[in-house]
């Protein structure tokens, strides 16, 4: 929810000699579902086209990459961060910076279209979502998002899974697939709600938003957001915990933190001001936070912005 981008665990880059391009040169894993490929390109390059036939989910491991995509604009492309790209759509992508001793690296996950249609069917029988034409489903406008913890976590057993020589990788492959997109549908999902682009006005997820930043100062409790979304306390905190992929209570946190960040733009305020303002009531405990999801104090923070 907030701009920490969790990097992925990097494949050793291929040996020089068994390389057969400097442009996205190209190493392949094929399993029954899916098929992982590995980019790497040496040289600057300008508008490289690149298309699969089927969904594929890309995640940048070193380097900077510029992305072409749709008739958007142009967009720079760093480890930390995810595009999806459905099947049969070109994108073209420039290497600015890209040279033998700053090679850029990329995964590019390619999944079999049945697949996908069998987890969201089996999604939304098994684990139907509220309200009325609400389904699992990808959104393929919102195609950009940077990875979090979880969604590092299972693209890196994606990665492990498909290089590996196991008898058993194509179950544990299929079974890590269907997390996979659970994971991509909820990051998605939490992207829309911080930028205020949660299309379904009829979603009970809204006023429970609405609720929590109108009332980001005070002690929120989880009976008050269930009595928002007319649910009992235990549905609705399983009910948000599949939607988003994390607990109210760690929403509520983000949300809290994304307030300090605003506050903090200003270079005069006190960090006891901003932890009030914020909802904290101990600044201790504040800055431990902040810390924890910034990976820099609140002054920090501030002096940085200032700084900037």
């Amino acid at each position: 929810m907030n701009n920490i981008r969790t990097l992925l665990q990097t494949p050793v880059l291929s040996n020089e000699k068994s390389l057969k391009t400097l442009v996205e040169n190209r190493t392949v894993y094929s399993l029954n579902n899916c098929e992982l490929n590995l980019f790497e390109t040496y040289q600057e390059s300008q508008l490289v086209p690149l298309k699969f036939n089927d969904l594929v989910v890309t995640s940048m491991l070193r380097g900077k990459k510029v992305m072409h995509l749709f008739d958007d604009p142009e967009f720079e492309y760093l480890p930390g961060e995810t595009v999806i790209i459905p099947s049969n759509v070109e994108m073209k992508i420039d290497f600015p910076e890209a040279s033998k001793h700053n090679p850029t690296q990329c995964l590019a996950l390619a999944i079999d279209h049945f697949k996908i249609n069998e987890t969201l069917q089996f999604l939304n029988e098994r684990y139907p979502k509220e309200g009325q034409n609400n389904f699992w489903k990808l959104d393929y406008d919102n195609y950009f998002f940077y990875n979090n913890v979880e969604l590092a976590s299972t693209i890196n057993k994606l990665i492990k899974e498909c290089m590996s020589n196991s008898i058993t990788k194509d179950a544990l492959a299929d079974l890590t697939l269907q997390e996979l997109l659970v994971r991509i549908i909820q990051t998605q999902t939490a992207k829309a709600i911080n930028t205020n682009k949660l299309n379904d006005k009829n979603n009970p997820m809204v006023p429970v938003l609405e609720y929590i930043r109108t009332n980001i100062r005070e002690n929120i409790n989880l009976k008050d957001l269930s009595n928002k979304a007319c649910m009992s306390p235990t549905s609705f905190y399983r009910y948000f915990k599949r939607e988003l992929g994390m607990s109210p209570i760690e929403f509520i946190l983000n949300e809290k933190i994304k307030q300090a960040k605003q506050l903090l733009k200003d270079p005069n305020i006190q960090i006891n001001e901003v932890s009030y303002a914020s909802g904290f009531e101990d600044s201790n405990y504040f800055i431990r936070i902040f810390k924890k999801y910034e990976g820099v104090t609140p002054k920090q923070y501030q002096l940085m912005n200032f700084v900037n």
